[in-house]
């Protein structure tokens, strides 16, 4: 299936940068939401892909265009799944990508390093339109450990403090290439791409 345009539902830039990224050979124009002015839809879901799926059709509604809903977030194991679906806003509503770092390090204070266990998830939902009754649904999952203090430059939201043991490295200090082989949003990125492959 040849994509010409598809709106991301997010205003973030860098799953913005990252959907970019791994299209590029797809030849198809990538927009954000934010390009078309569209306000962001509310996230009612008690599940990442219940979100993603609201996101993509609200985009797809408002633009008229295929839509691509990302919602993805950090599984904390000895927070019992916190923050999950609330990771962008886990200090509130405006919080800053510092102060939801700041929090996590506050919550997990007392927790040792061998009980840090983490998963970043990600759930991509694409629609052709809003209606579209066969959206493509893929998943990908990224396991590691939250350090207890900030590392690298890179990335974007809890990447300075999410530790991958194989890599030794946190997701902060990979390049974007090397991200995007490992990452939850680069294997679920993947899988679309092989779904767009199969379907004529």
């Amino acid at each position: 299936m040849h994509l010409d345009t598809l709106v991301l539902a997010s205003s973030n830039k860098g799953k913005l940068r990252e959907l970019k990224h791994m299209l590029e050979p797809f030849d198809t124009d990538v927009k954000s939401q934010k390009d078309f002015a569209v306000k962001p839809a509310k996230e009612t879901g008690l599940t990442f892909v219940e979100n993603a799926l609201l996101k993509a059709r609200a985009v797809s509604r408002a633009t008229k265009l295929p839509a691509l809903g990302d919602d993805s977030g950090l599984v904390v194991d000895a927070l019992k799944g916190q923050p999950g679906i609330y990771s962008a806003r886990f200090a509130g509503e405006d919080a800053t990508d510092t102060q939801n770092n700041e929090l996590l390090l506050e919550k997990l204070s007392d927790v040792p390093m061998e009980r840090r266990g983490a998963s970043f998830y990600c759930c991509l939902v694409l629609v052709r339109h809003h209606r579209d009754p066969a959206p493509i649904v893929v998943s990908g999952v990224w396991y590691g450990q939250i350090l207890e203090s900030p590392r690298g430059q890179g990335g974007f939201g809890y990447d300075p403090l999410f530790f991958d043991p194989k890599l030794k490295h946190t997701a902060a200090e990979l390049s974007i290439e090397d991200k995007s082989q490992v990452s939850h949003r680069g294997q679920a990125l993947r899988a679309l791409i092989e779904q767009l492959r199969e379907r004529p």
